[in-house]
């Protein structure tokens, strides 16, 4: 928020700040999403819906689990949420009690040990290397398993490493969730943007521990929309829905709409994904190349849109980096210090190449 602020002055003083650190696409929302959501305001679909949202939408969401995922969720297994958040939101507060522990692989994003926090559990970070490009041990998951550990949260494609956990890595954290019952909440927002390596949901190997978050935000560039989901155990759904029910009630119901001819029209938004997934390979290309020649060593992520890259030859402290990019070059980036990510910091790929370019040169200049 420092640097955020010190951008917005920068550019009230008339500079050119580029930001780096906006995590949203900047494609729009394809066309037969938002023809749906026209659609449903012309057709009065405007009024409260279910808590755990339309029947179509959750029928849709239970058919691409199946259909993208290998996962078995019926319907009444699914709820829809304002948002990723609201449904990470949702299933902390109904399966964390005080004094809960939860392993989370750093770096990770900030608000999974906030969200932890505030139901009084204990988030326990797992380090992960750049070295390994940010890959988790899961020996080391499991030497931090004490009697208090009641949860992991994994994020893959990770947010703000961009790593990619492979099935071998799953399948042997979903072993010591079943050994030590344990429960997986699984973040897997930017599932389509894989760059090569193979994305798996950790779910198949231990659907009975497992909780499966998604949404529209990312693959469908449907920020602003704010719909979410996630599928997992009845018992945990039906707890999550009488959550929302007492906080938001409904997501947005035309949102809904949107989102289910999102996952209906199937075909036309993978052709979508295919279209900026392929741009944000060619950006991710160019941008870890750029900044490895300028002395800055970044580990090429494998998904979402995000490089993490070492800054310490600017300065060893990384919000100090990162004020000093802001100050020097004018390009605003996100520092590691609540990613729990020391002497490095986050920028994201979103945006043209012409911009990443841009930022290239200037931080050349600045080193």
């Amino acid at each position: 928020m420092a640097v955020t602020s010190r951008a917005l002055e920068l550019k009230r003083q008339g500079l050119d700040v580029i930001s780096m650190s906006v995590g949203e696409p900047d494609f729009d929302t394809p066309p037969h999403i938002k023809a749906a959501a026209i659609e449903a305001i012309e057709s009065g679909k405007t009024k409260y819906t279910a808590v755990n949202g339309i029947p179509e939408l959750r029928e849709a969401i239970s058919a691409k689990f199946s259909r993208e995922n290998g996962l078995s969720h019926a319907p009444d297994a699914v709820t829809v949420t304002s948002g990723g958040k609201q449904a990470l939101f949702n299933a902390f507060f109904a399966l964390l009690n005080p004094g809960d522990e939860v392993l989370i692989p750093a770096p990770y994003w900030v608000s999974y040990p906030e969200m932890i926090a505030l139901t009084g559990a204990v988030p326990v970070a797992v380090p992960t290397t750049a070295a390994s490009g940010f890959q988790l041990d899961p020996e080391a998951l499991a030497a931090r398993v004490t009697p208090r550990t009641r949860m992991i949260v994994l994020n893959s494609p990770g947010n703000p490493t961009g790593a990619v956990f492979p099935p071998a890595t799953l399948r042997a954290v979903a072993e010591l969730a079943q050994r030590r019952n344990l429960i997986i909440v699984t973040d897997e927002m930017y599932e389509h943007l894989v760059y090569g390596a193979e994305q798996v949901s950790i779910g198949i190997y231990a659907p009975e521990h497992t909780l499966t978050i998604n949404g529209a935000s990312k693959a469908y560039a449907m920020t602003g929309w704010r719909i979410g989901y996630a599928g997992g155990p009845k018992a945990v759904i039906a707890a999550m829905n009488a959550l929302q029910s007492q906080s938001t009630s409904n997501a947005s119901s035309v949102s809904q709409h949107a989102a289910l001819a999102a996952l209906e029209q199937h075909e036309a938004t993978a052709r979508f994904i295919e279209e900026a997934r392929q741009a944000y390979q060619t950006r991710r290309d160019r941008i870890v190349a750029g900044l490895a020649a300028l002395g800055l060593p970044t580990p090429t992520p494998q998904g979402a849109f995000y490089v993490m890259a070492d800054t310490t030859r600017i300065h060893e402290n990384e919000l100090e980096a990162a004020r000093r990019i802001l100050d020097e070059a004018q390009v605003a980036v996100v520092p590691g210090t609540d990613f729990a990510a020391p002497g490095q910091v986050r920028l994201s790929y979103a945006t043209s190449l012409d911009t990443i370019e841009e930022v290239l040169r200037r931080l050349g200049r600045l080193m």
